[in-house]
């Protein structure tokens, strides 16, 4: 009978990576990724790997102090992410499992899902009985103005990618319509074109704007007002012909079953922190799959490459390379699809050279 490992310790690391270029959006300014990276070591010394994005560098200490103070809860713990994913929500139900809290749980959830395939030499794809499949993606284009973006449309176009995202948003609809004209004629008529908002309109503003940006053929129109605003997105999405695409701000399944009660949204793009891990984003798959909605990802390209490999309305992967210094071997693209034949585990492990260097 063969030995079910169990859970060592929890090591915890914050660290803070400079963007390459900063990233705006109309809600603000990316410059930096607060992370913290978890490791999970099990009784027979294998090492599971996670990191969580803490978006602002003031959450970075807390939620490393939190996920440390989790460990004697999984300590001497049978590695059993889905027992352990049920047992910690019960332990935090009162206090809540959003937030902080919420993040914290994600990354134990995907370390232990890590340490699971790598005890068993595999990808979570193989551990998960999935196959290997070529998902497309695109590159993300910031706040740039009408030549930034029209330059990094080029740029990603020129690498192969089939699809880019821009994000709008500006002082007038006319800008936005601008941006989105220089992106086609930059990248080219054969790329998929897809717009973020940042939640930035109010429902009114966005039924006014988006009106006009029905003619300018693009793939999806993303967060066009606040991302909790079911009511409003459905509102949205009633009278506009654009698909409406949410997700990457939604805690947890019970919001995305929200989202689909409400009609609010056409495509969804669960963020595999947010939605509450691997075992948060499997039940995604199956409500997506449920309802017949396309899903997507938001950012964690390594792990959301093979869970839209587990994914049967599998969509786009959003590609990003914000973490790739830290990660011993970031997400191969070919031809700008995903490749994820040979990887281990969730496909996350450290530079640790970059690891120090980046240590907060």
């Amino acid at each position: 009978m063969s030995h079910t490992p169990t859970v060592r310790e929890l090591r915890v690391r914050p660290v803070c990576v400079p963007m390459h270029q900063p990233h705006q959006t109309a809600s603000g300014v990316v410059s930096e990724s607060p992370l913290v990276l978890t490791d999970i070591v099990t009784d027979e010394g294998a090492v599971g790997h996670s990191m969580v994005f803490t978006y602002t560098r003031a959450a970075l200490k807390p939620t490393a102090d939190l996920l440390k103070a989790m460990e004697p809860i999984i300590q001497n713990r049978p590695v059993a992410p889905r027992e352990l994913e049920q047992e910690l929500a019960k332990r935090f139900r009162l206090l809540g499992t959003q937030g902080l809290v919420g993040i914290a749980l994600a990354a134990i959830d995907m370390a232990l899902w890590d340490v699971l395939a790598r005890s068993c030499e595999k990808s979570l794809i193989e551990l998960l009985g999935g196959a290997n499949k070529p998902i497309p993606a695109y590159g993300a284009i910031g706040f740039d103005g009408v030549d930034g973006s029209a330059r990094a449309a080029e740029e990603w176009a020129k690498l192969g990618f089939p699809g880019v995202k821009a994000k709008i948003g500006y002082s007038t609809v006319q800008d936005d319509i601008e941006v989105i004209r220089a992106i086609r004629s930059a990248a080219g008529e054969n790329v998929s074109i897809m717009v973020d908002y940042n939640q930035s309109l109010t429902p009114t503003e966005a039924v006014e704007r988006l009106r006009l940006l029905d003619e300018e053929g693009l793939t999806w129109i993303e967060e066009p007002t606040l991302a909790h605003d079911y009511r409003g997105h459905a509102r949205i999405s009633r009278v506009i012909n654009t698909a409406i695409q949410c997700g990457e701000n939604w805690w947890g399944t019970l919001d995305m079953q929200h989202a689909i009660d409400a009609e609010a949204s056409d495509y969804m793009m669960p963020d595999v922190m947010k939605i509450g891990g691997v075992s948060g984003w499997l039940r995604a798959a199956d409500l997506a799959q449920t309802h017949n909605i396309p899903l997507s990802n938001h950012l964690w390209p390594e792990i959301s490459a093979q869970l839209l490999c587990l994914t049967p309305t599998a969509h786009w992967l959003e590609y990003a390379d914000w973490w790739n210094p830290i990660i011993s071997q970031p997400l191969v693209l070919k031809n700008g699809c995903t490749v994820t034949e040979g990887m281990i585990g969730t496909g996350v492990d450290w530079n640790e050279k970059a690891v120090r260097k980046y240590a907060a």
